[in-house]
């Protein structure tokens, strides 16, 4: 039987975001596998989210290109990331919290991530759209800190999924944005 690795992570991304403590038995029965084929594949829970981290960034990266956050004002681009990432979101939750006991081990990829959502942050404060007192790299963290919780309160049933785009925006948004005191 040959194995599709690549469901098997998207098999394993959508348990793990349901329930983070899942185990690889549970990881094997959910994609249809015996856990000794799962093991040949990912030698263990480390190494299977090593590769969701790899698929985490991937489906970021994607969703950075289909926002087009070079277009239009940076806010635009902010609510059209939040609609990109939105389906990616469950995953990017759960590495953001897995991803806490690798102490000392980045992947690069994340680090182009990082400077691409600061560069759409510090595109709108240059045109004078955010404000310039926070700085991007804390814009960047509450991005992905809102993504993340939002992603958590919608699969526990705390808000509903339709209002997912909304609420992050405002909340991001309303406390980005530069306001013109008079």
């Amino acid at each position: 039987m040959t194995v599709d690795r690549d469901q098997v992570l998207r098999t394993a991304a959508a348990l793990l975001t349901r329930k983070a403590t899942a185990t690889m038995d549970e990881v094997a029965r959910a994609s249809g596998i015996g856990r000794a084929t799962l093991h040949r594949h990912f030698a263990g829970r480390d190494a299977l989210v090593k590769a969701l981290e790899e698929l985490g960034i991937r489906e970021f990266e994607a969703a950075l290109g289909a926002a087009r956050t070079d277009e239009g004002p940076a806010g635009d681009a902010v609510r059209r990331l939040i609609a990109e990432v939105e389906p990616a979101a469950g995953l990017l939750a759960f590495l953001v919290t897995e991803n806490q006991l690798f102490e000392g081990e980045v992947n690069e990829g994340w680090d182009r991530l990082d400077a691409r959502v600061s560069a759409l942050f510090r595109r709108g404060q240059e045109r004078g759209e955010f404000r310039i007192d926070l700085p991007p790299a804390w814009l960047t963290e509450a991005f992905y800190g809102l993504i993340g919780s939002c992603a958590w309160a919608v699969q526990d049933g705390r808000v509903a999924p339709k209002d997912f785009q909304y609420m992050i925006a405002e909340l991001l948004l309303g406390g980005a944005r530069r306001s013109v005191e008079q």
